[in-house]
């Protein structure tokens, strides 16, 4: 069984630990060996099956017991909207560099999305513990090709190893941070509140994996028998979690 009930603070705050864990994963896997393109494509592929699942099976029947339709609709859009800028903080914060300031620009990016993956994983806690754990635990294989780029890049500019863990281990505290913001905010709220921020979560996760993590996974060049199975595994280990653990 997942966790049931609310959840306190601190225990939303360890469990936004578990999308470091993915990126930590990442890092030690390009510190080891570089895995072939079929699987990097394939494990994409898987993760953006379980972000569908995620929006699909969790978080928009959920905004459907809170709120009304047309909220919902409104909802998506606006995480539309948010996915969208996040995108452009990241191409902001790599376009225009070179060299060092270019590697940690593309560390800055997965520094954002880390915080957005602890947002949801503090919101969701806030609303039931069950859908707190869901969200983080689905982020785990989604962060991983993030941590495994960054250290391949930080290993091609000739950083020491030393420097190039330092790094990985700070990404820790981001997703706390979010964490916290997230489940102060929805803390308390009132259905209609509660039903717009899970819907916004489900627009921002479609639109992320359909515009940025789709097209990631499809680059290795992972061919149709392994991704497409790799995606409907992803999907469906969401909807067995969600109904046999929750």
């Amino acid at each position: 069984m997942l966790m049931e009930g609310e959840l306190s603070l601190v225990q939303v705050l360890l469990l936004a630990l578990l999308p470091t864990l993915g990126t930590v994963l990442g890092v030690l896997l390009a510190e080891w060996r570089r895995p072939p393109e079929w699987l990097t494509g394939g494990a994409l592929h898987m993760a953006a099956g379980l972000a569908t699942a995620v929006a699909a099976i969790e978080l928009i029947p959920r905004s459907q017991d809170r709120t009304e339709t047309w909220i919902i609709a409104i909802a998506l859009l606006v995480g539309a909207c948010v996915s969208l800028g996040f995108y452009r903080i990241s191409l902001r914060m790599q376009g225009g560099a070179n060299g060092h300031s270019l590697i940690w620009g593309a560390y800055t990016a997965i520094a954002i999305d880390l915080f957005s993956d602890g947002l949801m994983t503090g919101g969701g806690s806030a609303v039931e513990g069950d859908l707190g754990v869901l969200l983080a635990a689905s982020q785990v294989v989604g962060n991983l090709p993030g941590g495994f780029a960054i250290t391949a890049g930080f290993r091609h500019a000739g950083f020491d190893r030393d420097k190039r863990l330092k790094a990985a281990l700070s990404y820790a505290i981001v997703p706390v941070i979010g964490a916290a913001v997230g489940f102060l905010a929805l803390n308390g709220a009132g259905d209609m509140l509660t039903g717009f921020v899970l819907a916004l979560f489900a627009g921002l996760l479609i639109t992320a994996t359909v515009e940025d993590l789709v097209p990631e996974a499809d680059q290795p060049g992972a061919p149709r028998h392994i991704s497409s199975p790799s995606f409907a595994v992803g999907f469906v280990l969401l909807l067995l979690m969600s109904a046999y653990l929750a």
